[in-house]
């Protein structure tokens, strides 16, 4: 006789409500590929009178999820509630402590608490699995933990945050302002009503924490890293990088540096020709370095119910199967604290703007002080908006450090010529 596992979902947002459809509807499907039944015996929202595409079952459902612990003999529990801390944190850890495999699309936990869980999974031998945390139907963290599992990987590369590569891609393409841009990726269901996460750089950062830590085999960093998001860009600066064979894109990029770890996530200027250049809209992309394999890219869609479940289901069946594993591919003791690399002796070549009042003897003013810092000019644009009376320059720098360029644009901060903070991007 097949074993019927117990399965409690909670959280009944976009994708606990994909995710419920699916277990529902591949019932037969999943026992032909793991000799397993499943049973949705438990779930929970906030709110059962939500508008819904499906009919609640009331028998099943519980407002309090901690009373479905308590009440219901539980083999797998799924958390699509989604806050780092709060009840998302109190389900999963008290699940485990209950010998109850997990599943978990969260990556503000993971990244805040996963070693916490990933040891307490590893002490009640039961499965944390979080595949649908990063990069959403790409099977990127199952790729590094098994399919790449003997080789040194030194450096990941992501296009992580659909819902910034859809505004960046898409202002590219109508020519339409950041604003609008957004409101019709809110209007689409691209973007949350508050979008903050997604366009600040922390959705990333966070994914990039959880890469970090499988990639490199150690524990996940509590440093702070460079963090810069994409609120900043104008369409001036899209329209001139497309006049300098470049596009900007938000990058995730995780390296090993001297033993050092090097976490960080800003806008870069990418070579138009270049494959990262060209993912566009919500698609993801991972590009992983590591040897023997060399260079694996991984691409699809990284956000949404269909691709988030994808990955849920995937991680479904690896329990189903059997395979009690490490959640980081590692045992907790094996993986050691890595220090971080100094940002300040980071250098990059950068695109830096300037909106300036248009008189004479501004731009000696910013070269000044750019000569100051050692910071020396590839190239130099000007364009004067003579009914104004202001004008933008746009220099491209060599390479310099972070100390140094940070420094240079405080002093120029408060140049009383230059009307607004200048934006500065990296050069990838």
């Amino acid at each position: 006789m097949n074993k019927t596992l117990n399965i409690a979902v909670i959280g009944l947002g976009n994708i606990g409500s994909y995710l419920l459809n699916e277990l529902n509807k591949k019932k037969k499907e999943i026992e032909i590929k793991t000799s397993k039944k499943i049973n949705v015996v438990a779930i929970s929202a906030r709110n059962i009178n939500k508008k819904r595409k499906f009919k609640i079952n009331k028998k099943i459902f519980y407002k309090n999820p901690l009373k479905i612990l308590k009440e219901k003999k539980i083999d797998i529990l799924f958390e699509l509630i989604g806050l780092s801390d709060g009840v998302s944190k109190k389900i999963v850890e008290q699940s485990i402590k209950k010998k109850i495999h997990v599943i978990t699309a969260n990556k503000a936990l993971i990244a805040k608490h996963g070693e916490f869980l990933s040891s307490l999974a590893e002490k009640n031998k039961v499965n944390l699995e979080f595949e649908a945390s990063v990069a959403g139907g790409i099977p990127i963290l199952r790729t590094i933990k098994e399919g790449l599992v003997t080789n040194k990987i030194n450096k990941v590369v992501g296009i992580l945050n659909g819902t910034s590569n859809y505004i960046l891609s898409e202002m590219q393409e109508t020519n339409n302002s950041f604003k609008d841009v957004l409101k019709k990726a809110q209007k689409l269901g691209f973007a949350e009503t508050n979008p903050k996460f997604d366009l600040n750089g922390q959705d990333v950062l966070s994914k990039i924490k959880i890469l970090s830590s499988l990639s490199f085999n150690k524990k996940i960093s509590k440093n702070k890293s460079l963090m810069k998001g994409i609120e900043d860009i104008e369409l001036k600066d899209i329209k001139m990088a497309n006049s300098l064979g470049m596009r900007i894109k938000l990058l995730g990029i995780t390296e090993i540096i001297d033993n050092k770890l090097f976490e960080r996530v800003h806008p870069c200027l990418v070579n138009k020709e270049s494959y990262i250049a060209n993912i566009n809209g919500v698609m993801n992309a991972v590009i992983l370095n590591g040897s023997p394999v060399g260079e694996s890219v991984l691409q699809g869609e990284g956000a949404g119910p269909g691709p988030t479940s994808s990955a849920l289901m995937s991680d479904l069946l690896s329990i189903l199967r059997g395979n009690i594993k490490y959640p980081f591919g590692v045992s907790y003791n094996k993986r050691k604290i890595i220090k971080n690399y100094d940002l300040n002796k980071y250098s990059n070549s950068l695109y830096l703007r300037f909106e300036v009042r248009d008189k004479p003897g501004v731009l000696s003013q910013i070269t000044k002080v750019l000569a100051r810092f050692k910071i020396s000019i590839d190239r130099l644009i000007q364009i004067p908006d003579h009914k104004n009376k202001r004008a933008s320059i746009v220099i491209i720098t060599h390479k310099a450090n972070e100390l140094n360029s940070s420094k240079c644009l405080n002093l120029l901060k408060i140049n009383k010529n230059i009307l607004k903070n200048p934006t500065l991007i990296r050069l990838f």
